[in-house]
């Protein structure tokens, strides 16, 4: 037979598990559920029957209840996040799907992590960046910037645009970085990020430039090869420098609409 020293303790169990509800719940329905389970176990007493199964049927149940509140406020609070892993993971079955059925289509794991991580962090900078303006030219600039970073990266990766084994490749990293850094100063303002998408297709301009001055000084002549790398490396300047124009001509339309 339960008494009440038992019945206290049961009550200060529960009181406790209900913290791990989210605070939003928990200031909502905590009391209320304290009081039900206090009434719940004195009526069981009264009725001559055990509560231990009955407590522990509820902790199991009340348990159960809280994992999914708890991801439920993780998903609604980090929808962007969710939302981008879903996509991730579908893109991630376009090569997946090409390793089981194209011949010559020879993935590592690694290539799949490396591919996974590089698609999650684009989508998931594009759904940060773009989300600060609602301006259609702003988003498109933030979608081309972070496209062609993404292009810029895997590419270099997959085939070492200056030569193999050549650590001039490693300054191509370096180049999405100035944007960051641009882009982080800028506060993300359409104005300041047309800047820093200038400076990142300037330094895009100078990578094969400088690897040249540093690691091939003798190259006289226009090669088959160092034209390809100067050809690739202007479709990549071409790219960065769209985005800086939608990022002025955003600046432009969103000064337009402050001024109306």
């Amino acid at each position: 037979m339960a008494t009440e020293p038992f019945i206290r303790r049961y009550r200060n169990c529960y009181a406790k598990l209900l913290r791990l509800y989210p605070k939003v719940y928990r200031e909502r329905f905590g009391e209320g559920m304290k009081q039900t389970f206090n009434d719940l176990c004195r009526e069981r007493v009264k009725a001559e029957r055990g509560i231990f199964s009955f407590a522990l049927w509820i902790f199991f149940e009340t348990s159960t209840a809280i994992i999914r509140e708890n991801l439920a406020i993780n998903i609604m609070q980090n929808k962007s996040i969710v939302r981008v892993a879903l996509r991730s993971g579908l893109i991630l079955l376009i090569p997946l799907l090409g390793n089981l059925f194209v011949d010559g289509w020879n993935w590592s794991p690694f290539d799949f992590i490396v591919w996974g991580a590089l698609v999650f962090g684009a989508g998931l900078t594009y759904e940060l960046v773009a989300k600060k303006m609602s301006n259609k030219a702003y988003r498109f600039a933030v979608g081309l910037a972070v496209g062609s970073a993404f292009i810029l990266i895997w590419v270099n990766l997959a085939v070492e645009i200056i030569g193999d084994n050549n650590p001039a490749n490693l300054m191509f990293f370096g180049v999405p970085i100035v944007g960051i850094i641009g882009a982080a100063i800028a506060r993300f303002q359409p104005r300041g990020m047309a800047r820093a998408l200038f400076a990142t297709a300037l330094a895009q301009a100078l990578v094969p430039v400088i690897a040249l001055m540093i690691w091939n000084p003798r190259v006289t002549s226009w090669a088959p090869g160092v034209l390809r790398v100067f050809g690739l490396n202007t479709f990549f300047v071409m790219l960065f420098a769209g985005s800086a124009l939608l990022f002025r001509y955003a600046s432009a339309k969103h000064q337009v609409e402050s001024a109306a």
